[in-house]
């Protein structure tokens, strides 16, 4: 009789303090290199010792939101619960770092102290939280603003609320109602509290797609005929260029000039590009130039790959999606470094593997290497100036590998322009890049319904089966290439710079012409010094 009362008392005190407690969940974001994952924040208070707890493996930056969390509240006029605090992040195998949880973390834990309501709970169950907190409750900014907000949308939640100065950036997704607060106490209200705000909120202008007004201009390019039209022709294929010469004749004017004579990015790849940008500095806009990344010949190859052993850092191939990869001096570069790039030629993307992460980075972009024919330069120069054997000139070009260079459609020898050269007027890069927008939208329509947007794109066996070149074309080709070692990729190859040439010409198809031209323009006229 005396246990079945202990049991009974037991019982009574376990269903009395279950029906005390208070178990409350929102959703927040993490950043995990280039991608945003949605969070579960859970808060439960229970009688006990008096602390707090974070679980689900975060990082120091998280636990010491503790810290942040108890002096915002204190300073927005409110009491800190003294009891046992337990908040759980989930998934907890994803490791969790940065200070952007603060907010859902406060408010799940003031809504679990706080009297339950059936619509309280159905918006913090729609609404991602995205913010880092002041110790006096003001709402700071983060980076990552624009990814939390695919991301929200993404997992069909119904809104998000984010520090009022970055409200104009996670407005640039759509179908998702987006909140500013800028204290700790506009969210709380937003949940049912009536608190002053003491904070103040700055005016808030919309961001609006970046003018295209380019600074670097073909203009500025005299002579280097066929130079131009390779770099329009990539351009307006989406194809990898390499450009061989002495030093001097233009290979960088000319590399540096291929961003003004793409088109413009559509919505989707630009706010790829955004967010991008957005972990590393504030937005101006919505970024719709295509971005142009040209590391020095020493960066490494996590700098250019990406790296990390805890947290994931982006590399320059990332920082170049959706738009132009520039290696100038190409040999210079450590031989690693380069190989590394023909995964990403391939597939458009990166896979990094560490013990923590396993991720996929976006790397569509397209490669433009400029290289010197030998150490001195001067190989090519028909004033003889060359002073390096046979023996270095090939050492010194095999330095790009066979296997990288096969995946670079086009390869140039860009010679000096003459006197006479250069005192004629070059078309500007607006007259240049209207030719290539008219090409791109013919390639477009060719490929409506399908995943492709550009010839370089469409993969050899795809570009056989629905766009098969006609048999004289065909033959064309194998009798233009016939004594080359060229591989069955190049063959690809060619077929995709055809039909490029045949979009800048306004053909429906390639005629012998263009398959003469994308020839020339794989091998370089047979001039590639190797």
């Amino acid at each position: 009789m005396y246990l079945l009362s202990r049991l009974q008392v037991r019982c009574n005190f376990t269903t009395s303090l279950e029906f005390e407690l208070s178990v409350t969940r929102t959703r927040g974001c993490v950043l995990l290199a280039v991608a945003a994952h949605m969070i579960e924040v859970e808060s439960h208070i229970a009688a006990g010792l008096v602390g707090m707890q974070i679980t689900g493996l975060a990082d120091t930056s998280i636990n010491e939101s503790r810290d942040r969390v108890r002096s915002a509240i204190q300073n927005t006029g409110l009491e800190f619960p003294q009891k046992r605090i337990t908040v759980g992040l989930s998934p907890a195998a994803l490791p969790k770092h940065g200070s952007a949880l603060d907010l859902p973390i406060a408010i799940s834990l003031m809504a679990a102290s706080s009297i339950e309501s059936a619509a309280r709970t159905a918006f913090l169950n729609d609404t991602v939280w995205f913010g880092e907190l002041a110790l006096d409750g003001r709402v700071r900014p983060v980076r990552g603003v624009l990814l939390a907000a695919i991301a929200a949308k993404s997992n069909h939640a119904k809104r998000i609320v984010v520090p009022y100065s970055q409200h104009a950036e996670a407005s640039l997704v759509q179908g998702l109602e987006v909140i500013g607060i800028s204290s700790l106490a506009e969210g709380l209200n937003l949940i049912g509290w009536e608190l002053p705000n003491n904070a103040d909120s700055a005016e808030v202008n919309s961001l609006q797609p970046e003018a295209f007004t380019p600074i670097l201009d073909l203009q500025d390019v005299k002579g280097q005929k066929l130079a131009r039209y390779a770099l329009e022709v990539s351009a307006a294929g989406g194809h990898h260029i390499a450009l061989l010469g002495s030093p001097g004749v233009g290979k960088t004017l000319l590399a540096s000039r291929l961003p003004s004579i793409l088109p413009q990015l559509a919505l989707e790849p630009a706010l790829e590009v955004t967010a991008i940008a957005s972990l590393h500095s504030p937005l101006a806009g919505l970024i719709t130039s295509p971005p142009f990344s040209a590391p020095h010949h020493t960066a490494s190859y996590a700098a250019l790959i990406g790296g990390g052993t805890s947290i994931p850092q982006l590399g320059l191939v990332t920082k170049a999606h959706q738009g132009v990869l520039f290696l100038d001096e190409a040999p210079e570069f450590a031989s690693n470094v380069l190989d590394a790039l023909r995964l990403p030629l391939e597939s458009g993307e990166v896979e990094l593997n560490r013990r923590t992460f396993n991720l996929k980075l976006p790397a569509k972009f397209q490669l433009v290497i400029a290289a010197n024919p030998c150490p001195c330069g001067y190989a090519l120069d028909v004033k003889g100036r060359c002073g390096c054997t046979p023996n270095e000139r090939r050492r010194y070009l095999a330095r790009i590998s066979g296997p990288l260079l096969d995946r670079i459609d086009i390869r140039v020898v860009v010679d000096p322009p003459s006197n006479a050269e250069l005192q004629d007027d070059s078309e500007p890069s607006s007259v240049v890049r209207e030719r290539v927008i008219q090409a791109r939208n013919r390639a477009a329509a060719r490929f409506a319904g399908t995943e492709w947007n550009t010839n370089a794109e469409i993969p050899g066996p795809r570009l056989r089966e629905f766009f098969p070149l006609s048999r004289s074309s065909t033959q064309a080709i194998h009798s233009h290439v016939m004594g080359h070692q060229i591989s069955p990729r190049g063959l690809d190859r060619i077929a995709q710079l055809a039909w490029s040439v045949a979009d800048l010409k306004g053909n429906s198809e390639p005629d012998f012409e263009d398959v003469k031209a994308a020839v020339e323009l794989r091998n370089a006229g047979g001039r590639w010094v190797a």
